[in-house]
């Protein structure tokens, strides 16, 4: 069995959390599984070089910055080769390029065209350990890019897709996809599993646990992935291609949105498009690179499950549950997105929930 594993920073964020980490793989290792790992920058490894970088200058170019902060991941990537060898468990260490990771010229924002993993299959071929930089790669023009927000999550996934892994498991300090976001709606649960379908809608829709872009690769290529906790023995979510029965899974709220203008359409670039429509364009500002003037502060809150929003009883059942906020919406196959105002989303999200999945039908 092909496996696999992404870490993140909270995981490999110092030493002593470095060597659990190699020892959960060596674990792994011993039941006789092929092991891929990718691995984020130890803890703030990242925004302390995007500090040094503005120390230097407040307009840092996006090709040096790219080169500055690849360095991250490497360390994290040799040291844990190195804790495994200390372990005994035969590791090899490579780059996003040395991975065969190859991306277009999009600099901090790269997108994965390509991935050619030859040196990565022949370290399992020798029974070792594949350590990878997550978060990076190479472009045909052999410059260093960075793949942007959640970019290790989206090495694993690409790894797994090219090497048929039978399986990607993304690490991190949450124990799997819940229900809702548990700090915002104390009931939510622990999915025990999902589809890639839902996974998908609830990535596009804010869930914190999940990256719209590796899920959608994962969609595509029919990856099963797994969301567990690096240090709890708890199995997590298993997410997985297939059909679910028409449902309410899960709410997902996010409130890093806004309204802008349909003027800026062909100016950003399409990450920061979450929906276009006659009043305008909803942006994502996490993927804004600047500071633009007009912007008007805005959240959504999605209803995510099969067919929640292509089956008519639940759509009638979701809309009686938003009540005076069902004034803006959209439906999809499988979400229902409602738009407000962020200092409402959070209300917004408990009801939902309470209404959906904590009460039983009418």
């Amino acid at each position: 069995m092909l496996l696999v594993q992404k870490y993140g920073g909270s995981s490999v964020a110092d030493v002593e959390r470095l060597r659990k980490v190699a020892a959960r793989v060596a674990r792994a290792r011993a039941e006789g599984h092929g092991v891929v790992v990718v691995v984020s920058a130890m803890g703030n490894t990242t925004n302390e070089l995007l500090a040094l970088a503005r120390s230097v200058t407040q307009a840092p170019g996006r090709r040096e910055l790219d080169m500055l902060i690849s360095v991250g991941e490497r360390v994290s990537m040799a040291l844990l080769a190195m804790a495994l060898q200390e372990l005994g468990v035969a590791a090899r260490s490579f780059t996003g390029s040395q991975s065969g990771i190859i991306t277009d010229t999009s600099h901090a924002n790269a997108r994965v065209v390509e991935v050619r993993p030859d040196r990565v299959r022949e370290a399992l071929a020798r029974g070792e350990v594949a350590i990878v930089a997550g978060f990076q790669g190479v472009s045909r023009e052999r410059e260093v890019t960075t793949l942007g927000r959640g970019g290790s999550d989206t090495t694993a996934v690409v790894l797994a897709a090219a090497l048929r892994a039978d399986e990607c498991e993304i690490c991190s300090d949450v124990d799997g996809v819940y229900s809702a976001d548990p700090r915002a709606v104390p009931a939510a649960v622990k999915l025990a599993s999902m589809t890639l379908d839902e996974a998908l809608a609830l990535a596009q829709n804010g869930a914190k646990v999940l990256y719209d872009e590796a899920v959608a690769w994962a969609h595509r290529e029919g990856i099963t992935l797994r969301a567990s906790a690096t240090f709890a023995e708890a199995p997590g979510t298993r997410i997985h291609p297939g059909a679910a029965p028409a449902r309410v899974l899960a709410i997902a709220a996010d409130t890093q949105l806004a309204h802008g203008p349909l003027s800026l359409l062909d100016t950003l670039p399409t990450p920061c498009v979450r929906a276009a429509g006659p009043d305008g364009l909803l942006l994502d500002r996490r993927n804004l690179h600047a500071d633009l003037v007009g912007l008007v502060p805005a959240a959504t809150v999605a209803v995510v499950g099969a067919r929640v929003g292509a089956d008519p009883t639940l759509l009638r059942r979701v809309l009686r549950a938003a009540g005076a906020d069902a004034t803006r919406w959209r439906a999809a196959q499988d979400a229902v997105v409602f738009t407000i105002d962020p200092a409402r989303a959070a209300g917004l999200e408990r009801s939902l929930h309470e209404a959906l999945l904590e009460t039983s039908p009418a």
